[in-house]
């Protein structure tokens, strides 16, 4: 039975781990790194980067580049390159796909399993993109679980004696904080609430605004225009964010960032973590509202917490743990890794949805573990009058399944439409419009008379299900919900074939710039040969060397290796082949031969 993964498609990197022998194992990425930043390129010769090398051609590449595209999950935000138009779907499958193609090569198998965590307030929407993303990048999406609770179940595999914890989620672009009830055998998630709008890249957005005035106050000119040099100013940012965690300054140091009337200006700046931790106070302060709604809605204080972890990087910023700490009266616990907690959590739960039996320190199965999640917002449909008429409260347990009846407004109705929201306004306009749906052939009646039963299913994953009835004639109507913000079963295939199509094309650029290199190798291992052993073999069998060497070269010549076609490849190989065969005897001659003199060009002198 093939591996499951658990993947954390965070906002600035992404994390993904495997069970293998009973343990969490994160996967290294090809770099070697444990994650892989969140960062899609698009160069002009037509190459895809992700990670690593996305983010270093960045700063000379800013318009093709994208990065913090979870923010944009659900919504109708896109970039178009070279004439085609990818949505945030898109692009995060493509991080998807090289989180999936190392775990292939760690694993040294196909990988098509996988659990991805989600940050706990996104809404329905958000939570199918990121579904449909996953099968775009040829994965099948056992569960989407959200990340506070995946953490809690990395912490909890180890400590399940009965207790309360908080898990407070900062993360690149989202805010999770979630009450979680862990005993039994049980982590039961009590209440979450969050901001999606909220996280690192925040807090390096202030430091870009403040280093772009300074560079103004300094220079007398505004730098903003200057994308090239805004994007090498936020690397800084993040850099000396990171730094401050630790340091009390950090050095800021940009030589040749711009040009002011034709003169090269170099930039250097001081940043101080007491200036830092003005310039993003109120981001700190703005955790504390979810934190005192979770704690709200679960109905408990602070003080029956036994412990508050810390999931997210941005957490290890010194003025959010001390305000955790005054919010709680709790030390936060130190003791699971904030960028790789999630991963391993999603871990687990893939293991255990693939049927397998990862055993905990206690001898407890990770499958004897049982994960009851809430829904985070609160489902509504329209009413008459704009009301959003609650049907589901947030935080209530999933999977949930419920049935209201309704009927019409008006007299004699043949049709209804039913609009789906989220959110927790009590007016209809003020919440997220989710879905809408007609149900048609309703018996002719007056106003009031005909009833109409809607049931909403939310499964495991928190993604919801609506469908309709008409009690009066027992007719029973499929429907399924849809926005304006989800892709299309027939957008999703396109995509599905486009990411194929492209990986294909990706490994004959692969294959190309291999077979090049080694085409190269060859050809010059064999000239060199030749000239050592030269006066040993015949005319006629150097005259067959040199015309198979030119013939490799030849074909080396005729397109770049970027270019290459899947024949052209097929046809250096034949000639590597070819080169091979009629030099084998050579080359093994030139093995003890001498080294060739300083003078000798490896011409004959009758040549």
């Amino acid at each position: 039975m093939s591996k499951a993964i658990g993947i954390d498609l965070g906002t600035t990197n992404s994390c993904v781990a495997v069970i293998e022998g009973g343990h969490i194992v994160i996967i290294p990425n090809d770099k070697g790194s444990r994650t892989t930043p969140s960062v899609v390129a698009f160069t002009k010769s037509g190459e895809r980067l992700v990670g690593e090398a996305a983010v270093r051609q960045a700063a000379v590449n800013s318009e093709r580049t994208v990065s913090s595209i979870k923010r944009q999950m659900g919504t109708k935000w896109n970039i178009r390159v070279d004439g085609r138009t990818f949505s945030p779907q898109e692009i995060s499958a493509m991080i998807l796909r090289k989180l999936r193609e190392d775990a292939e090569a760690y694993l040294g198998e196909p990988v098509k399993d996988a659990v991805i965590t989600v940050p706990a307030y996104f809404n329905d929407i958000q939570r199918q993109a990121t579904k449909d993303a996953g099968r775009i990048a040829g994965l099948n999406v056992l569960r989407i679980i959200n990340e506070p609770t995946s953490a809690a179940l990395a912490y909890g595999l180890n400590n399940e004696s009965s207790q309360k914890i908080m898990v407070y989620d900062l993360g690149g672009g989202t805010f999770d904080v979630s009450i979680i009830e862990i005993g039994d055998g049980v982590i039961e998630v009590l209440a979450t609430n969050g901001d999606n709008h909220l996280g690192g890249d925040d807090f390096d957005e202030k430091i870009v605004q403040y280093l772009a005035q300074e560079f103004k106050n300094r220079y007398r000119y505004d730098i903003t225009g200057d994308r090239t040099a805004m994007q090498r100013i936020r690397e800084a940012a993040e850099q000396a964010k990171k730094e401050l965690s630790t340091s009390e300054t950090a050095q800021i140091n940009l030589p040749y960032l711009t040009q002011i009337k034709g003169n090269v200006t170099h930039f250097e700046y001081t940043l101080t973590r007491a200036k830092f931790n003005e310039l993003t106070a109120s981001l700190v302060e703005r955790t504390e509202g979810p934190v005192r709604n979770a704690l709200n809605d679960a109905g408990i204080a602070a003080s029956e917490l036994s412990k508050v972890l810390l999931v997210g990087g941005s957490t290890r910023i010194p003025a959010v743990q001390e305000k955790v700490r005054r919010l709680t009266g709790i030390i936060p616990s130190k003791n699971i890794n904030p960028d790789e907690c999630v991963a391993q959590g999603a871990a687990i739960q893939a293991d255990t949805l693939a049927g397998h039996a990862l055993q905990t320190v206690s001898g407890n199965g990770g499958g004897g573990i049982l994960l009851l999640d809430v829904t985070p917002l609160s489902l509504s449909i329209e009413t008459v009058g704009g009301v959003a008429t609650r049907l589901v409260e947030r935080n209530s347990t999933l999977p949930i399944h419920y049935s209201q009846v309704f009927s019409t407004a008006a007299s004699f109705q043949r049709s209804v439409e039913i609009h789906v929201l989220q959110g927790e306004r009590p007016m209809a306009r003020d919440n997220k419009t989710i879905g809408k749906f007609q149900l048609n052939g309703i018996k002719l009646a007056p106003a009031g008379v005909p009833q109409i039963e809607v049931t909403f299913d939310i499964d495991a994953n928190g993604i919801l299900k609506v469908s309709a009835r008409d009690l009066d004639t027992g007719r029973e109507q499929s429907i399924t919900i849809t926005a304006n913000d989800r892709m299309s079963d027939a957008e999703i295939n396109n995509a599905i074939r486009d990411a194929e199509q492209y990986a294909s094309q990706d490994k004959v650029r692969r294959d190309a710039i291999t077979v090049h290199s080694e085409a190269n190798i060859q050809a010059n291992r064999t000239e060199y040969a030749l000239r050592k052993v030269r006066r040993q073999i015949s005319k006629e069998e150097k005259r067959e060397i040199k015309a198979s060497v030119a013939a490799l070269r030849k074909l080396l010549v005729k397109t770049a290796p970027e270019n290459y076609s899947a024949a052209q490849i097929s046809d250096i190989r034949s000639a590597m082949k070819q080169l091979e065969n009629v030099s084998f005897n050579m080359m093994r001659m030139a093995e003890n031969a001498p080294e060739p003199g300083p003078d000798d060009d490896g011409q004959d002198d009758d040549d």
